[in-house]
């Protein structure tokens, strides 16, 4: 795996349920094409040049050496450090990426900062190590469908869909704090599928995130969409409020002028809502 070093690496993420965050490796093998905002980032600013050279990721060799340096004077401000927003902590087949996120985590533990993951890959077992890692952490996985043919098509190198839910859910068995980013999720017209049945793989998980597919021609070329985030939005809210789940809706996901808001609509109007727009689409 080639590596690269860097002067700094701890920063304040603009990401609205962020706070700090590290990214430790460049690049990401798991080369999703929803598209990825990191990957067009990267390309836009010239720190890639290809799709094919961003699926190849780069260590950063000097990471825990920095966090040396910045800890002492960054830890007072920093209420938890995310990994990672523009990479993927645990990616599929980097062992040398799994092993530097854990010693990166161990690290941020021992000086009391708690640490937020997110993943397409699957978690180590080592994490169920309460006494080298905080109890305090919180753990999640990407998962926007159950279909691993969509899976290989717009996430063709991540872990499959069961073993990621899998994995996720060990942590969760041990007694550690577990989420699930439901973003970016895909309208009907790039795949027919029901975002309840998705729910119920994860209701055990204590947080949901969920987002609209963003950066995507398709999304608007379907002719319902902001009214379909909308419902799909509800369906989430109602879910976690039903089962005690904490929930964030990523701003944008909601359309206030969209022709109606089916936030406090009865069940039987969304579920009519959602089988007319799914007949649409067949």
């Amino acid at each position: 795996m080639d590596r690269i070093t860097r002067k700094t690496l701890l920063y304040k993420t603009g990401v609205e349920y962020g706070d700090y965050t590290i990214n430790h490796v460049e690049g990401c093998a798991h080369g999703c094409k929803f598209p990825c905002y990191a990957y067009m980032l990267a390309k836009r600013f010239g720190r890639i040049k290809s799709y094919e050279e961003w699926i190849k990721p780069k260590l950063v060799s000097n990471s825990l050496e920095i966090l040396d340096k910045e800890l002492p004077k960054l830890k007072d401000k920093i209420n938890f450090v995310h990994l990672s927003f523009t990479t993927d902590p645990f990616m599929v087949g980097y062992p040398e990426v799994t092993n530097l996120s854990l010693e990166i985590i161990k690290k941020l533990n021992s000086n009391g900062i708690k640490v937020t993951t997110l993943t397409k890959g699957i978690y180590p077992d080592e994490l169920l190590d309460k006494n080298s890692y905080s109890e305090y952490n919180e753990y999640g996985i990407t998962l926007v469908s159950l279909d691993e043919n969509f899976k290989k098509e717009y996430e063709p190198y991540s872990s499959d869909y069961k073993d990621r839910i899998a994995s996720l859910k060990k942590l969760h068995n041990a007694g550690l704090k577990t989420w699930v980013s439901i973003e970016p999720y895909p309208t009907p017209n790039i795949i027919n599928q029901d975002l309840r049945v998705i729910l119920n793989e994860v209701a055990f998980v204590d947080k949901i995130v969920f987002g609209r597919l963003n950066y995507n021609k398709k999304v608007r070329e379907y002719l319902w969409y902001k009214e379909f985030y909308n419902y799909c939005s509800d369906v989430v809210i109602r879910f976690c409020e039903q089962r005690n789940i904490l929930y964030h809706i990523k701003d944008g996901t909601i359309t206030d002028d969209a022709p109606y808001i089916l936030k406090g609509y009865q069940n039987d109007t969304q579920d009519l809502f959602f089988k007319h727009t799914q007949r649409a689409v067949k």
